[in-house]
């Protein structure tokens, strides 16, 4: 039996959701939540195998009044970040790219505090 769920959404983030509805052809907004969800499932999986020493990029871009919230988690994990690059883009967005060299695990716990901050639009890791 499945399980009826509820949600809020943004009119913004709705009206792009129903863009890629249609893009995708998915037959309705729950197949597409549904397959959101296992992709988010499946990457999180594989972060947790990340173990070792590794060399990493992160691609970040928040709100540029959102700079000192990255600049928190920029420091405390310091000993990772070997080099680290901000970029002031079109509408008030920042990109921050983040050159990462250490334990893995620790690089998915930085991975993980920013995917899970609300105010951060964007985040992406790249391992080498």
């Amino acid at each position: 039996m499945a399980e009826i769920i509820s949600m809020s959404l943004s009119d913004e983030l709705l009206k792009e959701m129903d863009e890629l509805q249609k893009e995708f052809a998915f037959q309705g907004r729950s197949d597409m939540i549904r397959t959101a969800l296992k992709m988010l499932i499946s990457e999180k999986r594989e972060n947790k195998k990340i173990k070792g020493v590794i060399d990493a990029v992160l691609l970040v871009i928040h709100d540029d009044k959102y700079s000192e919230e990255v600049s928190v988690v920029s420091h405390k994990y310091q000993k990772l970040v070997k080099t680290q690059i901000h970029n002031q883009l079109e509408n008030h967005k920042c990109l921050e790219v983040f050159i990462l060299n250490g334990d893995g695990e620790k690089i998915t716990s930085m991975l993980d505090t920013l995917q899970t901050n609300r105010k951060i639009d964007l985040v992406k890791l790249v391992i080498s």
